[in-house]
């Protein structure tokens, strides 16, 4: 089991990402459920629950490419959506965003030509794409096709492209899904990196394990924030081992007040 310092605790006051009463509607279903939660800075949340539970619609709402969100929903002390947070927030989906007859440089050329357009800023596109490539441990494969690429490593390029205009906050949704425990491990080794910089990580997953990996935890189920805190906080409060073992002890806890209230 591997324990992190817990870091501040996650308040209004100079959090990323604040949120009262946050509500997302999608035809005759509501997905997020009135949702009050803080995301603290320059630390690594994780944001884990059951696979339709709501975790990507929340990130959605999050970097402002989610319909019909309503509630107050702030983002590095702006509404989620402003454009003023585009070049500061990085955003990798499930599925890679690349383009697969592209070499991976190329790939991170192209987007941070669109990140910082005209030829005066050449040479920092250049840099900012070699750390990237680097940071995600790609060097050696930086000449070859995205469409060659091992379904890990088209994932690392990814995370590459969200990494080239170093955002603020970086909202991961399940990036280590289907990867080997080599790969899972060096990755959260480059996120805990990103975290002692100063970056803001907001990472989804529905393996309970990467939670001990997590400063802090927002543990969801139905499209609700079932606990908001410290893996140590939860495994203590639930008197529980693993945080496994929490979530399913707070699960039991929300059914018998349902049950109670029928």
């Amino acid at each position: 089991m591997m324990n992190y310092s817990p870091g501040p605790a996650a308040t209004a006051e100079g959090a990323a990402v604040t949120a009262h009463g946050l509500t997302v509607v999608r035809g005759p279903r509501t997905v997020l459920r009135g949702l009050d939660f803080a995301v603290p800075r320059g630390r690594i949340t994780g944001l884990l629950g059951p696979s339709g539970c709501g975790k990507t619609t929340l990130m959605r709402a999050i970097v402002g490419t989610q319909a019909k969100v309503t509630g107050t929903l702030k983002v590095l002390g702006h509404p989620a959506g402003a454009a003023v947070l585009r070049p500061r927030i990085g955003y990798v989906t499930q599925a890679p965003s690349i383009y697969s007859d592209l070499t991976v440089r190329q790939n991170l050329d192209y987007f941070a030509a669109v990140l910082q357009p005209g030829r005066n800023h050449r040479e920092a596109r250049h840099d900012a794409v070699t750390r990237a490539i680097a940071d995600v441990d790609l060097t050696s494969h930086e000449t070859a096709l995205a469409g060659n690429l091992s379904g890990g490593q088209s994932s690392r390029v990814s995370l590459a492209v969200a990494l080239l205009s170093t955002p603020e906050l970086l909202v991961l949704d399940e990036p280590t899904v289907g990867l080997d425990p080599v790969l899972r491990r060096d990755l959260w080794t480059l996120f805990h990196t990103l975290a002692d910089r100063g970056t803001t990580l907001l990472i989804s997953s529905h393996v309970m394990d990467e939670a001990e990996r997590c400063h802090r935890l927002l543990l969801m189920r139905e499209g609700e924030i079932l606990a908001e805190d410290t893996p140590d906080a939860l495994r203590d409060r639930t008197h529980t081992a693993t945080v496994e073992a929490a979530f399913l002890h707070l699960v039991d806890e929300a059914n018998s007040r349902q049950e109670t209230l029928r």
